[in-house]
């Protein structure tokens, strides 16, 4: 069948609700002659992550996909090469090791590690985690060795963020504790700053970390440093904060979202860079980094949506049995594409998958369907993983060698699957 699109003029009403946006959008039907993805290596199954933990980084200048895992009763951090071969693991040491024999059921499992995040600290990549007994942990993923260990002074667990804070041209690393204790640290692990916020934390901290090149006006990165901080999210009493940090740790601005955030993340547009919130009653939120305003507000469906990656002017959101790509300046739905039913969409990433030099976005659902598409919303390729539950969205790495990126999915039991077309 020839490739087809379906354009349809279609205005999303988003309850009434005040400063949601309205918008027209193309919905883009899935090509019959879209290229099947196949799955060309798959590592062993392991237990301790559910995919939503794992990263990809490079060792030897080879991608290697990093999870934090259980072995032997232990929690570990293991780096899987292309084809499935375990490279290195490396114990969670000290008083976050394990606590007693998973295997035989009479010891208890061993404390929880947050998911891994990957970045550079002084010239070198790194991969950090936190561990819920209140520890933040910065390995070298090219053998496992740890870089250093800093106490957080409360309960972990959730992922740290990595960016350049400050605007020195060097990062930093933060990590939050789930009672309100916020820790940034220099590439050697000294303290750059500590705050306590005092209120319950339940999502990662995300590094708001812009060149400046997007955009050039109040939100920019100008001498002031407003494209640059910690965003961090709290609740107290039912009430739900977003607070900007600086690099000192004072609050540049303290702003109440008007959607419950299920998920969010940091993007840069020609008016300065945003906070994109993905809500639990299904509406999109953007928070203006310059000074904590709403940007806008736009309702996509009913359901919660889950915010992911962003590429030059645009974000990607996926919710039930769809993905949209949303404009970062004014909220408009640039096109909205479905599949899968009413099955949930993960968070849509973005890579370039053909190898045509425009990177486009591509989604996994929790069946295991993987959607490619490209900047328009037309789909190029798509595949599954077999009879399995996926919790997150993909993860990319050229493991084909032939210079364009391939999709990697980690599924429920901890199995690392990579599709080629």
């Amino acid at each position: 069948m020839d490739r087809r699109v379906l354009f349809a003029s279609l205005i999303l009403f988003a309850g009434g609700a005040t400063g949601v946006g309205v918008a027209l959008f193309a919905f883009v039907g899935v090509d019959d002659a879209t290229i099947d993805a196949e799955v060309v290596w798959e590592s062993e199954p392991v237990a301790g992550d559910d995919g939503s933990g794992a990263v990809v980084a490079t060792m030897d200048g080879d991608p290697i996909v990093l999870q934090p895992t259980v072995e032997d009763g232990n929690r570990t951090i293991r780096a899987t090469a292309v084809g499935g071969d375990v490279e290195w693991r490396t114990p969670v040491g000290g008083e976050d090791a394990g606590t007693g024999d998973t295997d035989d059921g009479d010891g208890t499992d061993p404390p929880a590690t947050s998911g891994l995040v990957t970045g550079e600290l002084g010239g070198d990549e790194v991969v950090a985690f936190t561990t819920a007994p209140g520890s933040l942990v910065v390995l070298d993923p090219t053998d496992g060795t740890e870089r250093f260990a800093v106490d957080l002074g409360g309960p972990g667990g959730l992922r740290p963020a990595i960016g350049d804070l400050d605007g020195d041209g060097n990062a930093e690393v933060a990590a939050v504790t789930t009672d309100g204790k916020v820790r940034a640290v220099d590439a050697g692990g000294d303290p750059v700053f500590e705050v306590d916020l005092d209120e319950s934390v339940k999502r990662r901290p995300l590094a708001v970390d812009f060149d400046g090149s997007e955009g050039t006006g109040a939100g920019g990165d100008g001498e002031d440093g407003t494209a640059r901080g910690l965003a961090v999210a709290t609740a107290a009493d039912g009430e739900r904060s977003i607070s900007l940090l600086d690099a000192s740790g004072e609050a540049r601005w303290t702003t109440t979202p008007s959607v419950t955030p299920l998920s969010w993340s940091a993007a840069d547009t020609r008016s300065g860079p945003v906070l994109a919130l993905g809500g639990a009653n299904g509406n999109l939120e953007t928070i203006d980094v310059a000074d904590g305003g709403s940007r806008y507000e736009v309702g996509l469906q009913d359901l919660p949506v889950t915010v992911g990656d962003a590429d030059p002017g645009r974000v990607h959101v996926g919710g039930s049995g769809s993905v949209w790509a949303v404009d970062l300046l004014d909220g408009e739905v640039v096109w909205k594409q479905q599949y899968g039913g009413d099955t949930r969409v993960n968070a849509p990433g973005v890579a370039d998958v053909d190898g045509d030099g425009s990177p486009g976005p591509v989604a996994v659902n929790r069946n295991g369907g993987v959607l490619a598409l490209n900047q328009h919303g037309e789909a190029i390729a798509r595949g599954e993983v077999g009879d399995a539950v996926v919790y997150a969205g993909p993860l990319f790495a050229d493991v084909t060698g032939d210079g364009s990126a391939e999709v990697l999915v980690v599924v429920e039991d901890g199995r690392v699957l990579a599709l080629s077309d």
